[in-house]
């Protein structure tokens, strides 16, 4: 007997990628077309939310990302559908040009805070939802906990996040076998070593629970992923928590860690849902082509 399944799901696989590759570009299009009201990129520090999006959105890149090209993909996305959307870069280190995101994470939430501080200012509004993908999942987490953050944050969304570290698939046990190596991390790459599943940062966030009072989580993880290892270290226990898989969402979507952040329009249609959950709908397959 020919084994369907195994024939069709790279198949739907294939044609969830080429939605998601091709539709942002025409959405990015629509977001600048004449008399739409919105220019073609983000950071548009005049843009003022809507009575229906009265709250700006921040997106916060992942290890190695930056402001620009972690959110290719979900900022014209988000831009589209009416809100007004910024990113920022942090964590950077000194001659790293581009990759940022690698240094403490605990200073890391320091520049969000004032970023977040600086889009307050610029927006009026009062509070401001946040999008994070991989560590610019889990480092807001810090900024809500110890920083103040959560009387200015309504909700956070978790992109494969790094919430109780990683194991990287198996490859930081190893550490321990190579004398120094685990100080090298620390010293070279501050956030890499603050990511590793039991770190001191980690178990310092953690402790007395994942989340605060006041804020609304959505946690969208992949089965696939091989960067935040195991892929449920990922979800959040508390209050007002919402734990999501995408494959539960679209069980033919493979996407792995980097490509759940970057392109794939179904888990962009549940970060929509999570930012405006009175007017959600449910995410299928089907969400990669809308």
């Amino acid at each position: 007997m020919l084994p369907w399944k195994r024939v069709l799901r790279p198949l739907a696989a294939l044609l969830l990628t080429a939605a998601a590759v091709t539709v942002p570009a025409t959405t990015a299009q629509a977001a600048g077309a004449p008399g739409s009201g919105w220019n073609s990129g983000w950071n548009d520090y005049s843009c003022k939310p809507s009575a229906a999006h009265p709250r700006p959105v921040i997106l916060v890149h992942g290890t190695l990302g930056n402001s620009v090209d972690n959110w290719l993909g979900l900022a014209p996305y988000l831009k589209v559908r009416g809100y007004c959307v910024f990113s920022l870069d942090y964590g950077q280190l000194e001659g790293v040009p581009f990759f940022h995101g690698l240094g403490p994470v605990e200073k890391s939430a320091g520049q969000l805070k004032d970023f977040v501080d600086k889009v307050l200012a610029a927006t009026g509004a009062a509070e401001t939802d946040v999008v994070g993908h991989s560590q610019g999942g889990m480092m807001p987490r810090y900024y809500l906990k110890f920083l103040g953050g959560a009387a200015k944050v309504n909700a956070l969304v978790g992109i494969a996040p790094s919430n109780h570290g990683t194991t990287l698939s198996g490859f930081t046990h190893l550490l321990p076998y190579f004398p120094g190596a685990a100080d090298l991390l620390a010293k070279n790459t501050p956030a890499l070593a603050d990511q590793v599943t039991g770190s001191a940062f980690l178990t310092k966030l953690n402790a007395g629970g994942d989340t605060v009072p006041g804020v609304r989580y959505t946690v969208i993880a992949t089965r696939y992923d091989e960067v935040v290892t195991p892929w449920r270290s990922q979800y959040l226990s508390g209050p007002d928590v919402r734990n999501v898989l995408l494959q539960d969402l679209c069980p033919v979507d493979l996407s792995e860690h980097v490509a759940i952040g970057l392109l794939d329009r179904v888990a962009f249609h549940e970060v929509a849902n999570a930012l405006d959950p009175a007017r959600a709908r449910p995410t299928t397959c089907a969400s990669a082509f809308e």
